[in-house]
């Protein structure tokens, strides 16, 4: 970057953190309103919809004693960072954490975690009673040694019905608690009398839950279930992409059906990955709040666009160059995933096969409390820090309306009755890709039996499903560091 845009850059930030309390340059607030101020000051500047929030705009106090008398009537941080959100119907992902470390490894697929990842469903429309169902179990977790798999189902944790208002605090509050496990019977959610004891360790999940090539009607179809962005996975990735590549597959099966999202990067580089011939074209843009993205417009329009790359840091991306991809997805495909589908589609024919996504059209990026909101110089008093919604992404022709998710080319939902085996060509979702590919028909499977109304997952609950930037574009955070 140019040493006149970094100072541009410069004069820009401290224009926008201070324009509404310009008397006050020099002036520190209080030490017991410190994460109040950050909260503000941040959303302020980065926050998406900061115009649509009165007790954000720019004008809103004249100097940091208005500023100060409002933010003292929020005693919890959290308190104040809802207040100053927009409606949650539009605004559904911004969230603050009081513990930046938890928050960073989430982000790297790094959480407290007894391996089970599980979908959570009413027991019918209107119920406050949910029951959830193991999706998969993260090796080398502790679900991995004991007796539970893909297709268990649970009613209650430590013999207390799971409900709406109960079940974060009896899923997420106790490092070692009880599964109490349920039969499923013509549509009914029936207690067994079963249970498993789970203990929670800090646990990295390594994405690549499943690759390998399946070899059917002369095609051979590389299938690779990808449950998370996170970018320390990106070189083994790469590697998995060179496998698939060597043994010439001609055809590729995505799944993301349990993929919340994260890195905008590692999406980037994935939808690379599948194709390698748009290296240098645009894969999405992103748009921020008037002021940020008027700014970008007019000194450096090209930061804000992500354009698919040959390289994964230093290293070359292995790509396979399909005109063609079919991506599995539920109602837990979101962000990150639902960006490398919209993001090929303007390029190549994507062909969606599953659930309508979860609709997460907007990304965030992480906010600390110091001098740049960056990483750098944080506050040493405090580890909050914010991850709101700061951008709306689109694809390369203008396209991101999917608030209400991504409707697939083929409909079909999972069945507690017939889940199969993950990874295996009989598996309902992956046997009707196969069947599109291949042409036999026989292979496509209908949804039968009782669908319940979705509720949430593990991604969601422990803020997984994200889609997220790493930094400012074009080195905004950096070039202050």
């Amino acid at each position: 970057m140019k040493t006149s845009f970094k100072v541009t850059l410069l004069l820009f930030l401290a224009f926008f953190i201070l324009q509404s309390c310009e008397d006050n340059d020099d002036v520190a607030p209080p030490t017991n309103l410190e994460v109040n101020d950050f909260i503000w000051k941040g959303l302020n500047l980065y926050y998406l919809w900061q115009a649509d929030v009165p007790n954000l705009a720019d004008d809103k106090f004249a100097n940091q004693a208005e500023l100060n008398n409002f933010l003292k009537g929020y005693s919890k941080p959290e308190d104040l960072f809802d207040a100053l959100r927009v409606d949650k119907s539009i605004d559904r992902f911004s969230w603050i954490v009081s513990d930046y470390l938890e928050l960073e490894g989430q982000l790297q697929g790094t959480t407290k975690n007894d391996g089970v990842d599980f979908g959570l469903y009413l027991k019918s429309s209107g119920s406050t009673e949910i029951f959830g169902w193991v999706r998969y179990i993260i090796p080398n977790s502790d679900a991995s040694t004991k007796d539970i798999k893909r297709g268990a189902i649970f009613y209650g944790v430590n013999g207390t019905q799971l409900t709406v208002s109960n079940y974060q605090s009896l899923l997420l509050n106790s490092e070692n608690y009880t599964l109490n496990l349920a039969d499923y019977n013509n549509g009914t959610i029936t207690p067994n009398g079963k249970s498993v004891n789970l203990t929670k360790t800090v646990l990295a999940e390594n994405p690549i839950l499943i690759n390998n090539v399946i070899e059917s009607g002369g095609h051979k179809i590389g299938y690779l279930m990808y449950n998370g962005f996170y970018p320390n996975y990106d070189t083994q990735l790469n590697d998995v992409f060179a496998s698939l590549k060597t043994q010439g597959v001609t055809d590729l099966v995505l799944d993301l059906r349990y993929n919340g999202g994260g890195s905008i990067q590692s999406a980037t580089r994935l939808a690379s990955m599948i194709t390698g011939q748009f290296t240098g074209k645009v894969f999405s843009k992103q748009r921020w709040n008037d002021k940020i993205n008027s700014y970008f417009q007019s000194e450096d329009p090209d930061a804000l666009k992500n354009l698919f790359t040959s390289t994964v840091g230093s290293s070359p991306l292995n790509s396979l160059n399909l005109t063609k991809v079919y991506v599995l997805t539920t109602k837990s495909t979101a962000s990150a995933s639902e960006l490398v589908i919209n993001g090929l589609k303007p390029y190549i024919d994507v062909v969606q096969i599953g659930d309508i996504t979860t609709g997460k059209n907007v990304g965030s990026i992480t906010i600390y409390d110091s001098p740049t909101f960056g990483k750098e110089n944080r506050n040493p008093n405090h580890r909050y820090a914010m991850q709101p919604i700061v951008l709306k992404i689109v694809n390369a022709a203008d396209f991101g309306d999917y608030f209400n998710g991504l409707t697939p080319t083929y409909a079909l939902k999972e069945n507690l009755a017939n889940l199969g085996v993950l990874g295996t060509s009989s598996e309902p979702l992956l046997s009707t890709a196969i069947g599109k590919i291949t042409g036999t028909a026989k292979m496509l499977k209908t949804t039968q039996g009782k669908t319940f109304p979705y509720f949430e997952d593990t991604k969601s609950i422990i803020g997984q499903n994200q889609m997220y930037t790493e930094k400012v574009p074009a080195g905004l955070l950096k070039s202050l560091e």
